[in-house]
């Protein structure tokens, strides 16, 4: 299903897949590429030692399936909401039924990219861990992971806030609203 979704993301027809799945994917690149980085400073002395580059290794390999789901579960999300939208609105029940349907989706839509974001922005922290200290072959593999993380921090962020207008109840909007200020300034 991620291949589906990553290939709908470069359809520009496809309207069901948008930015969210899009930052997870860039996370899910960036642990990707920072996994190999470390692997490929094993066995030298750059700064950590081996157990410490395969340990970041593993724990970004975790990330990258993680992030993988993360992508197609933002997918589902939004279809979630697309789906409330389309319920009956006839009647005063139908429309109360609606209205929280649709805030029952926008907290599931605005979760999925905050659990994402958190897991993009552990592995910027270990990209903080590794500079400097890893096999500068690898440096412009190192350079792009970083890029991808920054990105999916900060789109994971503005989906988080795209949300923001279909959940009503004030403490889960204001708990939403700071989580994704949080991400966004993780990285400035």
């Amino acid at each position: 299903m991620f291949y589906e979704v990553i290939d709908k993301i470069m359809d520009s027809k496809d309207t069901t897949v948008g930015g969210g799945s899009a930052s997870a994917a860039a996370g899910a690149m960036a642990a990707g590429l920072v996994g190999m980085v470390a692997r490929l400073s094993l066995g030298k002395d750059y700064g950590l030692t081996d157990e410490r580059y395969l340990a970041i290794a593993e724990e970004l390999d975790g990330y990258t399936a993680a992030l993988k789901d993360g992508a197609v579960e933002d997918t589902k999300s939004y279809l979630g909401i697309k789906a409330s939208f389309g319920l009956p609105k006839t009647t005063v029940e139908e429309k109360a039924a609606r209205r929280a349907a649709i805030e029952a989706a926008a907290v599931q839509a605005a979760t999925v990219p905050l659990t994402n974001g958190r897991m993009a922005l552990k592995i910027y922290e270990i990209c903080k861990e590794m500079e400097g200290r890893f096999n500068s072959a690898a440096g412009s593999d190192m350079e792009a992971g970083i890029m991808l993380a920054k990105m999916a921090i900060v789109d994971t962020a503005l989906n988080i806030e795209a949300n923001l207008s279909l959940i009503k109840t004030p403490e889960i909007n204001a708990m939403f609203a700071a989580n994704a200020e949080i991400l966004k300034n993780s990285v400035k």
